[in-house]
């Protein structure tokens, strides 16, 4: 059965068009619920227990391998952002002079600043590969690219599944058995697709996936959610928290310290990880989205992105070709005859909200959208050429 409209699951401003949720994902009605509610909580402190403090953590592992499709619910901990979780992975990859970081030109600063350090630290050497110029085959070839570089110096690969910038879509599983041949981490930024496109850890088998909970996870500001796999099992966090500690459910004896960490990425886990105000919110947003299911999430999105691809790009305006795109993240290049002021002015004065990355337009529409909208849209680029 196909996904309806879920717009009555939000409290949308009626007389806006949000066609931006790789910004920051709106709040659903029950996420809001359960973060007022816990939040009323800590009125009275007496009432929590450790189970206040365990429990939601539990719950989060669940929900989010669900999501991904793995077993490996010990891989699972909660962050307090995407830099925190990368941070934590640069942090534990041994590298040396000579060996090579490979990035994407124009990934989120998140996942470039920390590379930046390690490199210089190291003298491992950053390669950035740039998107092609040329607008045909322009996925495909950014694809290939990448794979093409992946050779026995490589030591990371550190990558979105969705481009944040452009939408550009590539094939982790290909990118997955090349790391495999070479000896290579293989480092996902999550943010802009989990929640939004399927992901499946079976399959792909990230050494990391690391998201922020705001955008497509429908979660609340301020937490994410990472997978950390058997490589980093037992490294070392990048922040000493009670909670990471072998044994740190037992209150009474937690002056009885431990040299140990507690089993697999729980050692990584954000300090006051038990957050009794973010963490149900974001299980909640994650409950729902399995419900959902992203499969059918990106059905939705299709149904509403050919209404908008096919009627303009026959009027100068270019999008990636489906195969290497999302349906809930793209770019529209808009004509070089055109200036992106003049469609910034014209977009704003119809209350439509997108984002603007260089030359396009980054439009990013979700299930609380209508078809009305993006015909909206699609109508204000064409009266533009």
């Amino acid at each position: 059965m196909k996904l309806e409209c879920q717009r009555n699951l939000y409290s949308l401003d009626e007389k806006a068009i949000f066609l931006n949720g790789a910004y920051m994902s709106p709040m659903l009605k029950s996420v809001e619920q359960i973060g007022i509610e816990n939040m009323l909580k800590k009125r009275n402190p007496a009432k929590f227990t450790s189970e206040d403090f365990f429990g939601w953590t539990e719950k989060l592992k669940n929900q989010f391998a669900e999501l991904i499709n793995t077993d490996d619910l010990q891989g699972i901990v909660p962050i307090g952002s995407a830099s925190y979780g990368l941070s934590t992975v640069a942090y534990n990859i041994p590298l040396e002079k000579g060996d090579k970081i490979c990035l994407l030109a124009d990934q989120f600063p998140s996942n470039y600043y920390i590379w930046d350090r390690l490199s210089k630290s190291t003298g491992a050497s950053i390669q950035i590969l740039a998107a092609p110029n040329n607008e045909e085959g322009r996925g495909e070839k950014w694809n290939n690219t990448l794979l093409d570089t992946i050779d026995s110096r490589v030591k990371v690969v550190t990558m979105a599944h969705v481009h944040w910038a452009d939408g550009t879509l590539f094939d982790l599983e290909l990118i997955r058995n090349k790391c495999d041949e070479v000896g290579a981490y293989l480092i996902i930024d999550g943010t802009q697709s989990v929640g939004a496109l399927p992901f499946d850890q079976n399959r792909i088998k990230a050494d990391a996936l690391i998201c922020a909970g705001y955008k497509w996870l429908h979660g609340p500001y301020g937490i994410g959610v990472a997978y950390y796999g058997k490589k980093f099992s037992t490294g070392i966090p990048i922040e000493e928290s009670w909670i990471n500690r072998y044994n740190s459910h037992d209150f009474q004896n937690l002056v009885n310290y431990q040299s140990e960490y507690r089993e697999g990425a729980q050692r990584y886990a954000v300090g006051e990880s038990s957050n009794f105000i973010l963490l149900p919110m974001l299980v909640r947003a994650i409950e729902q989205i399995n419900n959902w299911t992203p499969i059918k999430f990106q059905g939705y999105c299709q149904s509403l992105t050919d209404i908008l691809s096919d009627k303009i790009m026959n009027e100068g305006y270019w999008i990636e070709n489906r195969r290497f795109r999302a349906n809930h993240l793209f770019g529209v290049k808009i004509p070089s005859s055109l200036k992106m002021t003049r469609v910034k002015d014209s977009l704003q004065k119809e209350n439509i909200s997108v984002s603007y990355r260089g030359d396009f337009i980054r439009v990013s529409p979700s299930v609380y959208n209508t078809v009305e909208e993006v015909q909206k849209f699609t109508n204000c680029l064409s009266k533009l050429i």
